[in-house]
Parts: C-alpha cells; structure tokens; sequence
C-alpha cells in the first residue's frame, strides 16, 4: 500500500541498473514509501562495462539510462527524468590505468559530454552532470576537469538545462558558480550532488540525513533531497537506500517544516529544471 503524502516527494539524484541490482524493485519500494519522481543519473561509465576510446562510447550508458527511466515511469504516480554526463572520476581511470594526457583524457569526457548533450536537446533527458574529483589529483588533472565542467556549462547554457555536479566536499563553491555565469549558464542551474546543509554557490542537492537536512530547512534557502542511491547489490550499504527520501520528508512535516518540503519538492525542482511536480502527479 502506498504510505501517501500530500506533496510531490523527489529524489533528485539516484542510480538504477536493471541488469545488475534491483531496479524497477527499488523503484516501487519508493513508491510504496510515498516516493513520486525520480532524477535518475547514469552510473559511471565504468560500472556499466565501457572503458571509452571515442565519445560515442558513452551512447550505450545513456541509452541504457533513459531504458531505466521509462520502467520507472511505468510504477512512478509522478515521472522520472533521466541526468546524463561523464562521471568526474572518469579522469583518473583514463590518466592513471590507461596512460591518456589530461588533455587528451579532457578531450574524450568533453566528447561524452556534447553526446549527452544531444539527449537534452532531443528532449530525452533533463539535465547533465560533470564535475572535478572530490580526492587529491595532480594540478594537470584538476585544471582538466575544471575545463571538462566548464564545458559542460557552456553546453547546458546552449542546451537550456541544468547541471548536476560530483565536486569535493565543500561548503563553498563560488568559483564554480562564477564559471557558469561566465558562460552564461544562470548559476541557480548548478547543482551540487551529495551536498550538506550549507552551501555557497551551487544549489545543494542535500543527501538525506537528518543534520543536513535541519541544517538546509533552516536556511530557508533553495534544495533539493536525495540518496544517491548505487543499485549495487556488491555495496548494500553504500549511501542512502530508495525507502529514505519518502521517510525523511515525512519527518520534516512532523518537525513542522511543511515550507521547506515545498521549497526542495515544488519550488526548487521548478527553478532549477523547470518541471512541475504537481501537475505531473497522476
């Protein structure tokens, strides 16, 4: 029996691999906690079998993304929408394991990145991701994926969409709002995945644990929620499982903050991607 809410519930930032975890079971296990939408992002590359020589690589990872997304949309009261782009880590896999340049490793993630940038464009995708390593690189690989974000920014500024972010932790990313504004990507677009409750810069996607949460409710700021969620069934206790942002948000009310519910499941998901939670509830 769905556990119903009177609000949208969005998990902004989760993973579902049919072909190794649990998928659409994980889906329904949302649902059935009062889960309404899903931002469903492609798992690494890598995850998924493709070690990329050529941007077009990537194509399969994002097909099989938007094949997840149109399951879930089958059991979902809401919708989903799959976030597609090159996981930041990407770079070390590439420069480390495989002997590419950090430039020519920048080449080939700013490739996926432009066939990313096809699915938003043709409407099957809402948004991109990329980012920078959130662990210690050589100045080579950072100043590269710095490039690789930037460029996804001029890509999302053409496309008209958002753009998720994987960065280190950090209560301060000013200097990656500042790169979008000056490619002429509004920085209110930029979002910054696994986020704490504060965040200067980008707009948080919070993951779901209480403190954080708190901290973002009193902030009275724009967020959004998530769990990123791995699918994985070897990491069952990797992150935050699909039952959490349903659970949480149910807490919140109880706690009284019935606004900030309707700032991360209404107002911000409408700002940042310009979707309707609410009309596109069944």
């Amino acid at each position: 029996m769905n556990e119903d809410l009177d609000t949208p519930v969005l998990d902004n930032h989760l993973h579902l691999d049919p072909r190794h975890g649990r998928g659409i079971e994980a889906v329904e296990e949302f649902v059935r906690l009062g889960g309404t939408h899903l931002l469903v992002v492609n798992k690494p590359s890598w995850h998924l079998g493709v070690e990329p020589d050529a941007p077009e690589d990537f194509r399969p990872v994002f097909e099989e993304t938007c094949a997840a997304v149109a399951d879930a949309n089958a059991v979902l009261p809401g919708r989903a929408w799959p976030v597609l782009g090159v996981h930041p880590g990407l770079i070390s896999r590439l420069v480390d394991d495989r002997g590419f340049t950090p430039a020519a490793a920048r080449e080939l993630m700013c490739g996926g990145i432009d066939v990313a940038a096809e699915f938003v464009a043709d409407g099957r995708a809402l948004a991109l991701k990329s980012g920078r390593p959130h662990y210690e690189v050589t100045d080579a690989v950072w100043d590269a994926s710095n490039a690789v974000t930037r460029h996804a920014f001029e890509r999302a500024a053409t496309a008209d969409c958002a753009v998720q972010l994987h960065t280190e932790a950090s209560e301060d990313l000013t200097d990656l709002a500042d790169a979008a504004a000056s490619v002429g990507l509004d920085p209110g677009r930029v979002v910054k995945h696994y986020a704490a409750g504060r965040l200067a810069g980008p707009v948080p996607s919070v993951m779901s644990e209480k403190d954080r949460l708190e901290r973002a409710a009193e902030a009275g700021r724009p967020f959004l929620m998530e769990t990123d969620f791995v699918d994985d069934p070897e990491k069952p206790g990797a992150v935050l499982g699909p039952k959490t942002v349903p659970r949480r948000v149910r807490w919140l009310l109880s706690e009284g903050h019935a606004d900030a519910v309707r700032n991360a499941h209404v107002e911000t998901p409408a700002a940042v991607y310009g979707i309707d939670t609410e009309a596109t509830l069944e």
